[in-house]
C-alpha cells in the first residue's frame, strides 16, 4: 500500500473478530514503531504486547476509552530513564506518539484494524495500567492500541481542511 493510501484508509476500528494476530504481524508493528523519530534519538519508549485474555480484560477497565474487545493490545509507554533531561523530558510524549502513529499505519497496511486509546495524562488510568502491567515508576503509559482483524470497515476519508492552513509569505 502506498503511504498516501494508508494515510487516507487509516481509521479507528473498534470492532474486531476473534482471530489471533500473527507473531509475524506483531513483529512488523513493533519494527514500524521503532522506526519512528525521537528527539536526539533517545528512543524513550517501551512496548508491552498483550494477548493474554485476562490481562486484556483488566485493561478494558483502565479508562472509559478502553472498553472495546480486541485480541491484541500494544501499550506504548514513555521510559523517563531514556528521556531527555530536565525540562526537555516531556519530548517522550512526541516520540511515543510518532511510534504510535507508525503502528497504526502499519496495521492498516497489513489489513488489521486498530484504535488508539489515550491513557496519559489521565492519572487514574495511568495508575491502573501501571498496576496491571507492573510498570516501574520511570514508565508512563501513553496509550493502549487495540489491534485485531477488523469486524468493521470504515470508509477511507480525506480530512483536509484548507481553513486550518495558514501560509505566511
Amino acid at each position: 500500500m502506498e503511504v498516501k493510501e494508508a494515510l487516507l484508509k487509516r481509521r479507528s476500528v473498534r470492532k474486531f473478530t476473534e482471530k489471533v494476530v500473527s507473531e509475524e504481524h506483531i513483529n512488523e508493528l513493533l519494527h514500524a514503531a521503532m522506526s519512528g523519530p525521537s528527539a536526539c534519538n533517545k528512543k524513550p519508549w517501551e512496548f508491552y504486547v498483550v494477548s493474554n485474555k485476562d490481562v486484556l480484560k483488566q485493561l478494558q477497565s483502565a479508562s472509559k476509552f478502553t472498553k472495546m474487545q480486541a485480541p491484541l493490545a500494544i501499550i506504548v509507554c514513555g521510559n523517563l530513564s531514556h528521556a531527555l533531561p530536565l525540562k526537555m523530558a516531556d519530548y517522550w510524549i512526541q516520540d511515543c506518539s510518532a511510534a504510535t502513529e507508525n503502528i497504526l499505519l502499519r496495521a492498516t497496511d497489513l489489513g488489521l484494524g486498530a484504535v488508539w486509546c489515550g491513557i496519559h495524562p489521565q492519572k487514574i488510568a495511568e495508575k491502573k495500567v501501571s498496576e496491571i502491567l507492573g510498570l516501574s515508576k520511570k514508565e508512563i503509559p501513553l496509550n493502549i492500541i487495540l489491534i485485531g482483524h477488523p469486524a468493521e470497515s470504515p470508509d477511507a476519508r480525506d480530512q483536509y481542511d484548507e481553513k486550518r492552513v495558514h501560509f505566511l509569505k
